[in-house]
């Protein structure tokens, strides 16, 4: 068996997977390998209980500042245009409304300037006056006697947009698109060790699996691609916190889309949503709740001392950071709240009087705690600067091999992450890219912009 190939990338979840996409579809590399360390792909982040199931584009995520909105826009723009290619309609891409209230006098005054500045990014954004949401998402207006709730509300956001999706079956598309020639998936292969090789190739290595040779290595691996980065030396100035996300159910279809609730721009965390489940069919989700865990994969063992070599717990840079977080009243307060959603016999009470912000109506009894789902995001930390970064990270080596940790919205910003890392392997290895696919599936003339 021939273990040697062009590229490993490590990690199969939908960034992973795009990436597999990228360099079998749009590059003349003959030999990808993609390895998992589960029997299966996308089990973790990119598995619907995991994850919101959103396409983030930027319009009704109101913690987004214009500029990263404008970015991931475009981002959104890559993802939805493969998943039509494909004919994924209504298959693994969902269409519904979607948007983003405030609610009370303070938060409608925001959302009216976020609304009139944001229409230069997303011109058919619509805003919603309290008369118009009573039409098109009445829960959000109606209490439980049927009257209007007492607050103004407003919304922006669009009547039909494609913003639902099943991130574990895109990722297990991609990976079936991809399987053709001399390009492989192999699972149960958890890469413990990476080894740099004399003639400037690595050597991977995982228990009970014969070893793979690669000339380039793109680990797409959550918080593990810290982990694996900080045994080769690389990344050790940065820190992970991991943050987990739990969600309530309420029975039935109270929403007729996405709505989005103001959220706080000091906290990469989303803040409460509601959306139709495109998993769990028939039930309303809430959440996310945001709480930190001493590990790096929900639902799972085996990763408590992974977290304590990655965290940067017990060093005066990390206790700087947290000491920062906790020192703001409104983040304290959120943590705090977080903390007690997760308490069994009084989460639920706490959560249900956060939920009636989006459906007034909303009654105890019809929350239930959404056993089994929730996943866990890696949030970076510079502990040069001393400060939670937002967004994504990317440790390069300039050696052929690349470490990325894509949280939220790193789904969504997949094809364009992944169109990045191919740029950086076709020059390393000296390959060529087929810009005619690239404009067939995803409608660009130019990748020029993904570097900026």
């Amino acid at each position: 068996m021939n273990n040697s190939y062009d590229v490993a990338i490590i990690g199969a979840g939908i960034s992973g997977s795009a990436l597999f996409y990228a360099l079998t579809h749009y590059t003349n590399i003959q030999r990808v390998v993609l390895l998992e360390k589960y029997s299966e792909p996308a089990t973790l982040s990119s598995s619907g209980n995991n994850n919101s199931q959103t396409i983030h584009a930027g319009d009704i995520e109101t913690n987004y500042p214009f500029e990263k909105a404008k970015k991931v826009a475009r981002d959104a723009e890559l993802l939805v245009s493969y998943a039509l290619f494909h004919n994924l309609q209504n298959k693994s891409i969902f269409e519904y409304q979607k948007m983003a209230i405030g609610v009370g006098d303070e938060e409608v005054e925001f959302m009216k300037k976020r609304h009139q500045e944001f229409q230069e990014i997303f011109p058919n954004l619509e805003f919603f006056t309290k008369d118009t949401l009573r039409e098109i998402e009445p829960n959000v207006v109606k209490m439980l006697d049927g009257s209007d709730r007492v607050e103004d509300i407003v919304g922006s956001g669009s009547r039909k947009a494609f913003c639902a999706m099943n991130f574990h079956a895109v990722s297990n598309h991609m990976i079936e698109q991809s399987l053709f020639g001399e390009h492989k998936l192999i699972c149960n292969f958890k890469v413990t060790d990476i080894i740099e090789q004399g003639d400037g190739a690595y050597t991977l290595k995982a228990p009970g699996q014969p070893p793979i040779t690669a000339s380039f290595v793109l680990v797409d691996a959550g918080a593990h691609s810290l982990v694996l980065a900080q045994n080769m030396g690389y990344g050790l100035d940065l820190g992970c916190l991991p943050i987990s996300g739990s969600f309530y159910f309420i029975p039935g279809n109270k929403l007729q889309g996405k709505v989005y609730t103001v959220q706080n721009p000091k906290l990469p965390f989303a803040a409460i949503h509601g959306d139709p489940d495109i998993i769990a069919t028939g039930k309303t989700r809430l959440g996310p709740t945001a709480l930190s865990l001493p590990k790096l994969e929900r639902f799972k063992s085996g990763t408590f001392l992974e977290f304590l070599k990655v965290s940067g717990f017990g060093e005066l840079s990390t206790a700087k950071i947290m000491w920062d977080l906790i020192s703001d009243r409104e983040i304290r307060n959120y943590i705090l709240r977080n903390f007690i959603y997760e308490i069994p016999s009084i989460g639920r009470k706490y959560f249900w009087e956060e939920a009636k912000k989006i459906i007034p109506s909303i009654q105890l009894h019809e929350l239930s705690y959404a056993s089994g789902f929730g996943g866990i995001r890696p949030q970076v930390l510079d502990k040069t600067q001393k400060k939670l970064i937002f967004g994504e990270k990317k440790i390069k080596s300039n050696k052929g091999i690349t470490f990325n940790m894509t949280p939220s919205p790193g789904a969504t910003s997949c094809i364009k992450n992944a169109l990045v890392d191919m740029l950086e392997i076709v020059e390393y290895l000296g390959k060529e890219i087929k810009m005619d696919k690239i404009k067939e599936e995803l409608k660009e003339e130019s990748l020029e912009w993904v570097l900026e």
